[in-house]
């Protein structure tokens, strides 16, 4: 599997979407190295109709890439982006990444919800230290998976982003 996919899935209609509601897709980045927490949030995504493209990234380098369109990757659009981050990665970790996006003034401004397993304090206060609009432990099982991406596709529908 790419690690820089989009997602595929055929758009289906999400409760209450309209052509007046268009304007609240989101590209959401997904930076998880774990395939199969990758899978769940696709199955997750699918299970909820969830039709906002998403882009996959394995790290935080990866990530930052495609955020910027570097070293041959298409950019993800720089308009309405949400990224959902894991904080144990090679090459470079979440609270890395945090700290990079948030010295860039490109990228500054980015929502960034963790989901993560790390249940550790310092990790959840230094997340939190950096902005991020939310820290989610990573649910266990697929079902909780599709209730966490349902909560949140629902805070993606109601949140005005600049």
């Amino acid at each position: 599997m790419s690690t820089n996919s989009t997602n595929n899935v055929a758009p289906q209609p999400q409760l209450g979407a309209t052509a007046a509601s268009s304007h609240r897709m989101l590209n959401i980045l997904l930076v998880e190295d774990d395939e199969l927490d990758v899978m769940n949030v696709r199955r997750a995504f699918q299970k909820n109709n969830i039709v906002n493209p998403l882009h996959v990234a394995s790290n935080g380098v990866e990530a930052l890439e495609m955020l910027r369109g570097h070293n041959g990757r298409t950019q993800i659009p720089p308009q309405r982006r949400i990224v959902l981050l894991d904080l144990n990665m090679p090459k470079m970790g979440g609270i890395e990444f945090l700290r990079e996006i948030r010295k860039d003034p490109e990228l500054r401004m980015l929502t960034v919800v963790v989901l993560t397993t790390s249940d550790e304090e310092r990790d959840k206060v230094e997340a939190y230290r950096l902005n991020v609009a939310g820290y989610i432990l990573k649910p266990v099982t697929l079902a909780a998976f599709v209730e966490t991406m349902a909560t949140l596709n629902k805070y993606w529908m109601v949140n005005e982003l600049p």
